[in-house]
């Protein structure tokens, strides 16, 4: 929390305006758009429904084959199904948890519309291999950037660019385990000039409202599809005070992030490894995770940390494996997907956590790796 939480809820009682697309909800939209050169940002009231609208946008039919990593929260392919999508699943990387950018290529049939790039833990996907294949084949890109607020990939040309401004749409999570939060949140960015008024009319029920508001027609009426993405204004009010604190949040991130890096350094010579980023992206403390030998020490070392009271976590379940989706699922083998399925753990990591927190977490973790690997 950073103290104008409440503050601004109050200030937005005194304005008589708690429906969304307010006062608070154009700060928002005025913050991103300026800081990081976006060209237009709806706020939605989850990724969820920010990747939802991106389906709609770049109009999903029934049979449209969209390309995603299986290792990635649910709602990154639930969006494409809801229209009828078959999902097509890619293997992770064998160095990260992230897609295996040169194995999408070999999955492109004429029936693939989509390329949804999921920047996991905030590390960025491999951008101009992506976009490259995308422009060869004609295909969208709608970039996952759930966890990646305030990340950047380095392109071949030594220029850096924030995650989310390279697709042709991108998608945004504000959930309470985000870097920036307003309890649930979310964020469509539309890159591209020739979706902006009609993610707007989406945005708004399939109306278009928001031109009738800004004085742009005489009165407003149902256009097109959509549905009640806008959060209140509410929510809109929470998350401006989280961005004003934004350089704060991430820089006590990236100092709990790199003690535990500092701290953990011997564990790799246990068998379990440290997070990898390649050189073309920046680190925005999203996660740090550790992956184990195999699942069963991974069990071991989660019972083990949770006796102690540590909290850790395992992550995602593989999209292609799951009761929902396995029996569609006619692919390959996805081995490095079952890999961080099966090994990969989460340590605790938010804004508040203390030193000495820090200090028994990673005690605890060395103490396990002595006396169990």
């Amino acid at each position: 929390m950073t103290g104008k939480e409440i503050e601004y809820i109050s200030d937005l009682l005194n304005l008589n305006k708690l429906s969304g697309n307010g006062y608070y909800t154009q700060k928002c939209h005025d913050f991103f758009e300026t800081t990081y050169g976006f060209n237009k940002c709806l706020l939605t009231t989850s990724c969820t429904d920010a990747l939802e609208m991106a389906a709609i946008l770049v109009d999903i039919q029934p049979g449209d084959e969209v390309i995603m990593p299986s290792y990635t929260f649910v709602s990154t392919a639930n969006a494409f199904v809801l229209r009828g999508a078959k999902i097509i699943f890619v293997d992770s990387r064998s160095d990260h948890p992230g897609m295996d950018e040169h194995a999408i290529e070999k999955l492109i049939t004429p029936r693939t519309k989509v390329i949804v790039p999921v920047h996991y833990a905030g590390v960025a996907c491999n951008m101009d291999k992506i976009m490259e294949i995308a422009d060869t084949y004609n295909l969208f890109v709608i970039e996952d950037a759930a966890q990646a607020i305030d990340s950047y990939y380095i392109g071949n040309d030594g220029k850096k660019r924030i995650l989310g401004s390279i697709g042709h749409l991108s998608a945004f999570s504000f959930h309470e385990t985000k870097n920036i939060i307003s309890g649930e949140g979310g964020m469509l960015v539309i890159n591209e000039d020739r979706f902006k008024t009609r993610a707007e009319v989406i945005w708004e029920k399939g109306t278009n409202r928001a031109s009738f508001f800004r004085g742009e027609v005489d009165k407003y009426g149902w256009v097109d599809l959509g549905s009640s993405f806008l959060p209140s204004e509410i929510i809109a009010s929470f998350l401006f005070a989280q961005l004003e604190s934004l350089d704060e949040i991430q820089n006590k991130r990236l100092v709990i992030w790199n003690y535990y890096n500092t701290s953990l350094e011997s564990v790799n010579t246990y068998g379990i490894k440290t997070p990898f980023f390649p050189s073309y992206s920046t680190n925005n403390a999203h996660m740090y995770y550790l992956v184990m030998p195999d699942i069963k020490t991974r069990t071991k070392f989660i019972d083990y940390l949770k006796q102690n009271g540590v909290h850790s976590v395992f992550h995602y379940l593989s999209l292609h494996k799951s009761p929902f989706y396995h029996k569609k699922y006619k692919g390959e083998k996805l081995k490095f997907t079952e890999n961080y399925a099966n090994k990969l753990v989460r340590l605790p990591l938010y804004a508040s956590l203390s030193e000495q927190e820090l200090n028994k977490i990673t005690q605890t973790i060395l103490t396990f790796c002595n006396e169990f690997c």
